[in-house]
């Protein structure tokens, strides 16, 4: 549906259904993150959660939520979100699916990254992104040279992480390894606010560079021939969707497969050509507090790191995206 405004001069596409998508996942991204905040070993009905979150309530009820509680489910849902609308980023970027900082090695540089701070003391997702970027470029760059080279060096990335906690302490390599999986548990205010002042750069950042990632969705040359600068767009489209992962990473851990599956999931309930990026991200954010819940009540009186049930959930869907590439000619 187009639309023009002459005062002020705007005009646009306005498309009903993916409205209809922001809206629903945007629904379903609150109800998990009350739900989640009410769940604990002091449960708290739905309405006492809504009170507090407002400010009223009793002194313990208002204790729980906001100082215990609350940090843990607004990581959760920034970062859901970062994950999403990178994944949206790299799969337009590339103009494949498969194409998310999982598969790329974005996440695992982050990971080794924050594994490295941990063993060694010093603080690489966008030193791999800059890797990827260089070796894939030859008179340019295409998704398809970047998917096969950021493979190649996610499993690099993974082989230092693995020999990082090796090289460390039993406590440093405990304290890895827990980091490595994606985990809310013990998460405070300072990871909140860290997530919140990267999106509020990132985010704004992002959104502008869609005309041009819509034309990219054509092939290069039609891009081109439409004016879109094809490798500066492609460039800023890594470095921001990198941004977004890197302290998404660093606050909540590589959680798998969020920015994998959240932009295919919002890709066919709004029914586009390219993954929506606002509606990516409301669903990455649905996604990790949705696994979270289930984290803490698939297996009685044992919490799971959110990055298992995530890592459960994205593997078939990685299976399927392979499935169909491969009947669609892309496969390889």
């Amino acid at each position: 549906m187009a639309f023009r405004l002459s005062r002020p001069a705007v005009s646009g596409v306005l498309r009903p259904r993916l409205l209809i998508t922001c809206a629903a996942l945007a629904a379903a991204a609150i109800l998990a993150f009350c739900q989640g905040i009410a769940m604990g070993d002091v449960p708290i009905p739905l309405h006492d959660v809504m009170r507090a979150l407002t400010g009223s309530g009793d002194g313990g009820t208002l204790l729980i939520v906001r100082e215990f509680r609350l940090p843990r489910a607004l990581t959760g849902l920034l970062a859901g979100f970062a994950f999403g609308l990178a994944g949206a980023l790299f799969q337009t970027m590339a103009r494949n699916p498969l194409a998310s900082p999982d598969m790329i090695g974005i996440t695992q540089g982050a990971g080794s990254a924050v594994v490295a701070g941990i063993v060694l003391g010093i603080g690489g997702a966008l030193a791999t992104a800059l890797l990827v970027y260089a070796l894939a470029w030859r008179r340019g760059t295409t998704g398809y040279r970047i998917v096969l080279v950021g493979v190649g060096l996610s499993w690099i990335c993974g082989s230092l992480t693995d020999f990082l906690v090796a090289r460390g302490g039993r406590f440093e390599a405990q304290a890895a390894t827990g980091r490595l999986v994606g985990n809310l548990n013990g998460r405070a205010w300072s990871h909140v606010h860290a997530l919140a002042i990267a999106l509020a750069l990132l985010v704004p950042a992002a959104l502008p560079l869609g005309r041009w990632t819509r034309t990219l969705q054509l092939g290069d040359d039609v891009a081109r021939g439409l004016g879109t600068p094809v490798q500066y767009t492609r460039f800023a489209l890594m470095v921001t969707g990198v941004g977004l992962v890197a302290l998404a990473t660093a606050a909540a851990g590589p959680i798998a497969f969020v920015a994998l599956a959240a932009p295919q999931i919002a890709q066919r309930l709004a029914g586009t050509a390219w993954p929506p990026p606002v509606a990516s991200g409301l669903a990455g954010s649905a996604i990790v507090l949705g696994a979270d819940i289930a984290a803490r009540v698939v297996i009685p009186g044992t919490e799971l790191p959110v990055g298992v049930v995530t890592g459960a959930f994205g593997a078939p869907v990685l299976l399927w995206l392979l499935v169909r590439a491969t009947r669609a000619g892309s496969g390889g």
